[in-house]
This record gives C-alpha cells, sequence and structure tokens, in this order.
C-alpha cells in the first residue's frame, strides 16, 4: 500500500479515486465543494481539511481539476498542495492545463519545495476512468515517472513517458485535436445518413473493425443517432478548452491547424448555444 493523496473528485477523478481505493492504498481526499468527500470516506478514504493536509501525509499526491487556473490555486494558494509537499515527494497532474503552465508550475514546486511534478493527462472519458483502461500520457522527469509507474497502472492501460515537463500536455493537445475534429465530422455523417433515408444508429455497428471506426464512434455515435446525451461523459467546452490551448500552440511554433480552428468554431457555436456544460455529442443539435 502506497500513502496516497487526490484531490479533485469529479466526473473523471471520482472513479480514478475509486479505482485507487479498491486497490488497497491508503487515500487522503480532498474536494473544493466538501458534500463529495461522504461517499469516499464511505469507502475508506481519510478527508483532509486542506489541501496542504492531504499532501502533507501523502507520498504521492494526485489532481484532476478543471483547467490552469484551478491547478494554480489548489497547488500554490493558501493553504494547497505545495504547503504539505517535501524533497520526495511527487505531485501528479491529471488535470488537461497549458503546457507552459505546466512547466512554470513544475520548475516553482521543485525550487520552493524540492518536490517533483508530472504532467500526466488522460484520454479514455468516464468509461476508461471507471474501468482502469484509461492511456495516460506523462511529462515529467524519467525517475519520478517510474517510481510512480505500479500506482498508477491501476488506472490506466497505458501510461507512456513522453518527454520533459510539459510533453504530457503537449500529447494531450495532440488527442484532442483527433477527437475534436473526429467529433465533428461524426456528427456530419450520422446527419447525412439520416438525410439519406439510412439508419444512423446502425453506423458504429456496421463500421465496427473498419477504417472509420474508433471509441469515441462506438462511444458517441449511439448518442448522436439517438438524441440521448445523458449521462453525461463529459463537457463540451472542456473539449473547447483544450482546442483553443491547442491552436495557441500552434501560433507559438508556426504550426498550420487549419482542421483544429474549424473544430474549436463549430464547439464555441455549441456552447453559444447553450451546451457548454452538456456531452459532447450535443454537437449533432446543430446540424438539425
Amino acid at each position: 500500500m502506497t500513502e496516497l493523496a487526490f484531490l479533485g473528485l469529479g466526473l473523471m477523478g471520482a472513479p480514478m479515486a475509486r479505482r485507487l481505493l479498491a486497490a488497497k492504498h491508503r487515500v487522503a481526499v480532498w474536494n473544493r465543494s466538501r458534500d463529495k468527500l461522504a461517499p469516499f470516506v464511505g469507502q475508506g478514504a481519510r478527508p483532509a481539511g486542506s489541501a496542504a493536509e492531504a499532501a502533507r501525509g501523502a507520498e504521492i499526491t494526485m489532481i484532476c481539476l478543471t483547467d490552469t487556473k484551478a491547478v494554480e490555486e489548489v497547488v500554490f494558494g493558501s493553504g494547497g498542495i505545495a504547503e504539505g509537499m517535501s524533497a520526495g515527494k511527487i505531485l501528479i497532474d491529471f488535470s488537461s492545463i497549458r503546457p507552459d503552465a505546466t512547466r512554470r508550475f513544475a520548475a516553482r514546486l521543485k525550487a520552493e519545495r524540492g518536490a517533483g511534478w508530472i504532467d500526466a493527462p488522460v484520454s479514455g472519458g468516464v468509461p476508461g476512468a471507471e474501468q482502469g483502461t484509461l492511456a495516460i500520457m506523462a511529462g515529467g522527469e524519467s525517475g519520478d515517472v517510474e517510481q510512480v509507474r505500479p500506482v498508477v497502472m491501476s488506472l490506466c492501460s497505458r501510461f507512456t513517458h513522453m518527454g520533459p515537463s510539459g510533453a504530457g500536455q503537449t500529447t494531450k493537445l495532440c488527442n484532442q485535436i483527433i477527437v475534436g475534429c473526429g467529433l465533428a465530422v461524426m456528427a456530419e455523417a450520422i446527419k447525412l445518413a439520416e438525410d439519406a433515408g439510412v439508419d444512423a444508429s446502425r453506423l458504429p455497428e456496421c463500421l465496427k473493425g473498419g477504417f472509420a471506426d474508433s471509441r469515441p464512434l462506438q462511444i458517441f455515435g449511439p448518442r448522436m443517432a439517438s438524441r440521448v446525451f445523458e449521462p453525461s461523459l463529459g463537457a463540451s467546452e472542456t473539449l473547447l478548452k483544450d482546442l483553443d490551448t491547442a491552436n495557441d500552440l500552434a501560433r507559438e511554433t508556426g504550426t498550420a491547424l487549419p482542421m483544429s480552428a474549424l473544430a474549436a468554431a463549430i464547439f464555441r457555436l455549441l456552447k453559444a448555444r447553450g451546451h457548454g456544460g452538456d456531452d459532447p455529442s450535443t454537437l449533432i443539435t446543430l446540424l438539425d
């Protein structure tokens, strides 16, 4: 058993924390909304009074938060994680945040507390978090990555070290480009099938195993075809955030991303229509 702390018990963080408890690790939990702690305490987790308290008793502290601002506040704010960190400890950030901010945060934590930082954004959605089949892409020092690997493998089927600090977040942006553009194209294909008199609900089954197949098609395709978007598997505005970050990085690197820019514009329209907090499969409603 390893002494762990997990902070951020949202759609993705909650099932990840449950898997760590099921693996018999000792886990301290903290969340900005305190009412989310009770179910985890019932499963054996220790509630922490602050982010610093959670990190103070842990060898490895894990966070899964909404964005760059939230990560900075929870780590470096008053009563934050940094206050509970010391040399030899490691923070794993499963959030999807800006690569440049990740590098800055990692350098600060090392300079001020002597602790390591691994950026480890995840892919696979809520089903992957529940089943422990996530793909996790890591940036940071190789020694730190290998130290945490036995624990992280409780959460995923693949944990790949992609390079130094920020490399995990950059890899996640590549992932989000593929997913975001793919969902936009998927909505068009389903709408075309419907308008042409083909049973769009059968597309995922028909295309399974072919070149057009993908996990997003099998998960989100039926939702689009049926117009049933609950229970939500995530917020479309989260995908928009990542597409915007990818386009920011593209401007910095001089990379042309025409498809990503178009996908971001489509998701921005979806948000403007009131679906920012809804499942990404609601994208199909723009075509109705």
